[in-house]
């Protein structure tokens, strides 16, 4: 792109004052990622991960950033405990519901960046959007996880629970809330996150 497109919805964020978010998704399961640790010299460290019981959660984030102001990591999580009919992913009514959330906490108007999953340009969702007047949107072009600070969240908080056996999903659901949270207080790791992407909020430059 999109250098170009975020170009663009710096510079309209800055004439209605509006903040810039950027929207992604994650799912962590049970069995914790793997990430190097200490060990005995000839002893390969294990971590016991329980094969009982199953579920996942997913995550629906949004860095948020303007000009003067801290910036901020708002998100809502779904819990999938592997019941049958369960819904497995967000739907359009939940992704509003998190940008109806942000738009009251944040207490302004915002230009909103994210990429073309299906819920996120559906008929229902452009509709949802429409109705909207604090709501502007832009896509990020496909696979372009490097221009996402959101991404960079998920990254560091999967390095946070790395090598950590959980003993259910709940258990799993309380971890995440709690390393996110700790995410939230660090204003200088969201900044790092945007920094990372090579974007600022200067209208002059991407």
């Amino acid at each position: 792109m999109a250098a170009g497109g975020l170009a663009g919805g710096k510079t309209v964020a800055a004439q209605r004052q509006a903040w810039l978010v950027f929207e992604d998704e994650a799912g962590q399961t049970l069995r914790p990622p793997k990430a190097r640790t200490w060990g005995r010299r000839g002893h390969t460290p294990q971590v016991p991960v329980s094969g009982r019981g199953s579920g996942r959660i997913s995550i629906a984030g949004l860095t948020c950033y303007k000009p003067g102001r801290r910036p901020r990591l708002i998100y809502r999580t779904l819990t999938h405990r592997g019941r049958k009919g369960e819904r497995r992913s967000f739907a359009e009514t939940d992704y509003i519901a998190l940008l109806d959330a942000a738009h009251q906490q944040l207490g302004g108007p915002i230009v909103l960046v994210w990429d073309n999953l299906n819920t996120h340009v559906s008929v229902a969702m452009r509709a949802l959007i429409a109705a909207r007047d604090w709501l502007t949107v832009i896509r990020l072009p496909a696979y372009a996880p490097d221009l996402n600070p959101t991404e960079a969240v998920w990254s560091h908080l999967k390095r946070s629970i790395s090598n950590l056996a959980v003993r259910g999903v709940d258990h799993l659901l309380a971890i995440i809330k709690n390393r996110l949270k700790r995410i939230q207080y660090r204003t200088d790791l969201l900044d790092g996150f945007l920094a990372h992407t090579g974007l600022t909020l200067e209208t002059g430059s991407t």
